[in-house]
C-alpha cells in the first residue's frame, strides 16, 4: 500500500524521522545528485534542515527535536517538488556553498559546484606565491563563486569577472554585494577576453562550457534544469577552451599560470594535443578534468593552439 502524505505527517515527528524519509523517497525516485551533494543521504539532510532555517552541520544532538505540523508539511511539500520538478536542490533552496562559502543561486546559473574549490582553499598551492598575487581573471564566472572565493582566499589581489549572460551577471552581482567584495571583485560582460581591457594576470581560472553537443543530450534532467549555455561547448565540447588557450597568451603575466575544467573532454583534449604537458590535477575531495599550464607553456604552445582553432 502507498504510503500518503497524511500517514507521513502522522507518523513521523523528528528531523531524524524526516532526513531519513526524505533519503528514501529521493532514492526511490531514482533523482539524480551532483549539484554539491553525493547521495541521498547528503541531499535530504540539506533540503530539510535548510525547510527548518537550522544550519548544514547542526549538532546530531537536535535531531531528536519534535517538529511542528507546519514544518512537517513544509517538508513533505519541497521533497515532493524535488522529486516532481527534477530541478537542483540548491534552486529550492537558493544557496550552494563553494570553498565554505555561501552563494545564492537560481535558475539563471549553474550550481557551484566545481573541484576548483580544492585549489582556491589551498590558494593554489605549490603554483603561485600568495604575496605574489595582484591580479586574478575568473572567465564565465557564473555566480562568480570562484571569483569571489579567490578574492578571499588573496587578500591583495583584484579579481576580474567575466561572463557572456547578462542573467548570469545579474546573479554574479547579487554575491559581490552579499560578500561586500565590491571594490575587489570587477564584473564583465564579454565574450572570454574580447571586451576586457589590456592586463596581465598573475592566475587565469576558468570554468567554461565543455560538454559535448551529444553528451549534453543525455544529461539527466536536474543538469537540463540549469541553463544550457553553461554547459554547451559545441561538437567537441571544447570551442570556448581552445579561444581560451589562445588568447590566454596576451593576457598571463610572466609568471601567471591558467587552470581550467574541462571536466569529460579531458580525454578528447589530450588527444588533440598529445604533446602539451597538461598537468592534470589531482583532488582529495574527488573530481579531476581540469589542467594547469604555466605562461611560458601557454606561449610555447601558442601557434599550436592558435592551428588548432583555425
Amino acid at each position: 500500500m502507498k504510503t500518503t502524505s497524511s500517514d507521513v505527517l502522522s507518523t513521523l515527528t523528528t528531523l531524524r524521522d524526516y532526513i531519513r524519509w526524505a533519503a528514501s523517497q529521493f532514492t526511490e525516485a531514482q533523482v539524480c545528485f551532483g549539484h554539491g551533494t553525493a547521495s541521498a543521504l547528503d541531499e535530504a539532510a540539506a533540503l530539510v534542515l535548510y525547510t527548518v532555517h537550522q544550519p548544514y552541520n547542526l549538532s546530531e544532538f537536535y535531531l531528536t527535536s519534535v517538529l511542528t505540523n507546519a514544518e512537517r508539511q513544509a517538508i513533505v511539500d519541497i521533497v515532493h517538488r524535488r522529486i516532481q520538478e527534477r530541478i537542483p536542490a540548491a534552486y529550492l533552496t537558493h544557496e550552494a556553498i563553494f570553498a565554505g562559502l555561501s552563494f545564492y543561486v537560481d535558475e539563471r546559473v549553474l550550481v557551484p559546484r566545481s573541484p576548483i574549490a580544492e585549489l582556491i582553499e589551498q590558494r593554489f598551492a605549490p603554483w603561485v606565491e600568495e604575496d605574489n598575487i595582484i591580479r586574478i581573471l575568473d572567465l564565465c564566472t557564473g555566480s562568480a563563486c570562484i571569483a569571489i572565493g579567490c578574492a578571499y582566499a588573496f587578500h591583495n589581489a583584484l579579481v576580474d569577472a567575466v561572463d557572456l549572460s547578462k542573467d548570469a551577471l545579474d546573479v554574479a552581482h547579487i554575491n559581490v554585494e552579499k560578500h561586500s567584495m565590491e571594490d575587489t571583485v570587477t564584473l564583465y560582460e564579454s565574450d572570454l577576453f574580447q571586451q576586457l581591457p589590456s592586463a596581465r594576470y598573475d592566475i587565469i581560472v576558468s570554468n567554461p562550457p565543455y560538454v559535448s553537443t551529444l553528451e549534453w543530450t543525455y544529461l539527466p534532467d536536474e543538469f537540463h534544469a540549469e541553463p544550457a549555455m553553461g554547459f554547451k561547448g559545441g561538437e567537441s565540447g571544447l570551442d570556448l577552451v581552445l579561444r581560451i588557450l589562445v588568447d590566454a597568451n596576451d593576457f598571463l603575466a610572466e609568471q601567471g599560470i591558467l587552470i581550467i575544467e574541462v571536466g569529460s573532454s579531458a580525454e578528447t583534449l589530450q588527444s588533440i594535443f598529445p604533446d602539451v604537458p597538461f598537468y592534470w590535477l589531482d583532488f582529495e575531495r574527488g573530481g579531476d578534468g581540469i589542467f594547469l599550464l604555466t605562461a611560458e607553456q601557454v606561449q610555447q604552445h601558442h601557434e599550436l593552439f592558435k592551428s588548432a582553432l583555425e
